[in-house]
């Protein structure tokens, strides 16, 4: 796959050379490449913003440098799928995650300040899909964060990234559940046990204890969630 990603602030996404999906760049299962949209702002000052049309409170960002760095990303570009975080945007959830890694190439745009010129939006829109997405429902200062969380969140599920595909079977979300409590070495800590069907053997026993679990935690932490929920072996989430 491979990712662009727009922003004021090129070094926040040094983080995506830590762990598993830098381990997956360096493999070249992922490509990434990180535009500074001030290199698309030719005064003196590098500006990318403007008081907002109609007056109020804040900055915005000008349309000519994003018109500028997003050619410079679409022109000769194969069907890309552009992504703005936005709190009007719909809510990223983990269905959607697994949706775009589907996609071959992804842009993400990150505003700042009181957001980006609508025009930059339509403008997009002409020539490539445009999608915006939200990740909850608060507010940040910028578009960075929320775009390592879709990253993270869409990068993991491209196949050879994680090493036991497996283990993203049963995550939380994965079938509308949350996860079931973990365990590790030592049996005992600090008085506390882990529960003994987990040392029992018993596969099956396991894995109804770990399904048991996690219907009591989605309804405990997150009862909206059942409604929702995939029932295994026919059984209906009370």
């Amino acid at each position: 796959m491979r990712i662009d990603i727009v922003t004021i602030f090129p070094t926040f996404f040094d983080a995506l050379d830590l762990s598993l999906l830098g381990k997956a760049r360096s493999k070249g299962i992922i490509d990434v490449g990180v535009h500074d949209l001030r290199d698309s702002a030719h005064d003196r000052h590098r500006t990318v913003d403007g008081p907002p049309a109609g007056g109020g409170a804040g900055m915005v960002m000008r349309p000519e440098p994003w018109g500028e760095s997003l050619d410079g990303i679409l022109d000769g570009a194969d069907d890309p799928l552009v992504i703005f975080p936005s709190p009007a945007g719909d809510v990223f959830t983990q269905e959607m995650a697994k949706e775009l890694a589907q996609e071959t190439h992804l842009v993400f745009g990150c505003g700042r300040f009181e957001g980006i010129d609508q025009r930059v939006f339509d403008e997009t829109a002409s020539r490539a899909r445009v999608r915006l997405v939200s990740i909850g429902d608060y507010v940040l200062n910028g578009g960075e964060v929320a775009v390592t969380v879709m990253i993270e969140a869409i990068g993991r599920l491209i196949p050879g990234v994680i090493g036991n595909p497996e283990s993203l079977v049963e995550e939380s979300h994965e079938d509308g559940l949350l996860e079931y409590p973990s365990y590790t070495k030592p049996a005992e800590w600090r008085g506390r046990q882990i529960p003994p069907v987990l040392l029992s053997g018993n596969h099956g026993a396991v894995e109804q204890w770990r399904h048991e679990q996690r219907v009591e935690r989605t309804r405990r932490v997150r009862p909206e969630l059942l409604e929702e929920a995939t029932p295994e072996d026919g059984e209906t989430p009370q």
